[in-house]
């Protein structure tokens, strides 16, 4: 481990000794009923994520991420444990939490405006007020003059830009956020990062990010935490000693590079887990 990774790491523990987990999921399981079998998708994972903190979620295909963060969003119940915002448990959906998906899931009916709008819209809020926050979040998102057009008329990065804006219009506590940015193209994605990163450090919303990219967990997250093969278990929480504000030179620096590393080789262990299962079943590279 270098100096400079270990000096970071003593400031991370000292904020992490004094820092009240805001999201707490305690020892969480979920199985699902599929012809005939019992599948298991999660198992026994416990974690936390902090007041204003960016915690990043990174495993092979199948082992449970996108479960998680429907358990958190309270979309799915979890088979034992529980999860619990703000020291109060969670049993369904509220307004406390806001998810954005890979897919777009805006209303093609509505224009940019109206999507950021519409669930401030559904609490009642005066137009004013929600003009205010609307404009608010255009800008921070870099579409100032799209508020009238229509979702079909945006690229793909643009309309996860009004969802984003949408979930955080709504002010929850916690965003979740399962691979938004997975159906970009690479370049469209990276300025999808830092676009994110600086909104995130402009609110310091609570965000729980779940993705397949080891250097987009890296460059986004205070923390990521590496999730073993399916059934899914936390097989290790990686601090991401690196200071921010963040720009995407720091991918190339020894410290990235060495937690990137670190990391893959733990994803490699697992995903070599994940194939062998397969292969047990019959798979080989002329069926596959």
């Amino acid at each position: 481990m270098t100096a400079i990774r270990k000096e970071y790491l003593k400031v991370i523990d000292g904020y992490s000794q004094k820092a009240e987990p805001k999201l707490k999921v305690h020892h969480v399981s979920k199985t699902f009923a599929q012809k005939g079998q019992t599948i298991t998708a999660l198992q026994d994972t416990t974690f936390d994520v902090r007041e204003g903190e960016f915690v990043t979620i990174l495993g092979p295909s199948g082992c449970g991420k996108s479960t998680i963060l429907k358990v958190i969003a309270g979309l799915t119940e979890p088979s034992s444990g529980y999860v619990m915002l703000n020291d109060r448990r969670i049993f369904g959906p509220g307004s406390d939490r806001g998810m954005v998906f890979q897919g777009y899931t805006l209303f093609p009916w509505l224009t940019v405006e109206q999507n950021i709008g519409f669930g401030l819209q559904l609490k009642g809020m005066a137009k004013a007020e929600r003009k205010e926050i609307i404009e608010h979040y255009l800008h921070l998102i870099g579409l100032n003059g799209f508020g009238r057009m229509y979702p079909n008329n945006l690229s793909g990065g643009m309309k996860q830009r009004v969802a984003i804006a949408r979930a955080l219009a709504n002010d929850p506590e916690v965003l979740l956020m399962d691979e938004p940015f997975g159906a970009l193209d690479a370049q469209t994605r990276t300025v999808m990062q830092e676009l994110l990163l600086n909104v995130w450090e402009e609110s310091k919303k609570t965000i729980l990010f779940v993705t397949h990219d080891i250097d987009e967990a890296i460059f986004m997250g205070d923390r990521v935490y590496v999730m073993t093969a399916r059934p899914g278990r936390l097989k290790a929480e990686i601090p991401v000693p690196i200071p921010r504000p963040r720009e995407f030179s720091v991918k190339t620096s020894p410290l990235f590079m060495q937690l990137k590393a670190e990391i893959l080789e733990l994803i490699r262990e697992e995903s070599w887990k994940a194939a062998s299962e397969v292969g047990s079943k019959g798979w080989s590279p002329t069926t596959a």
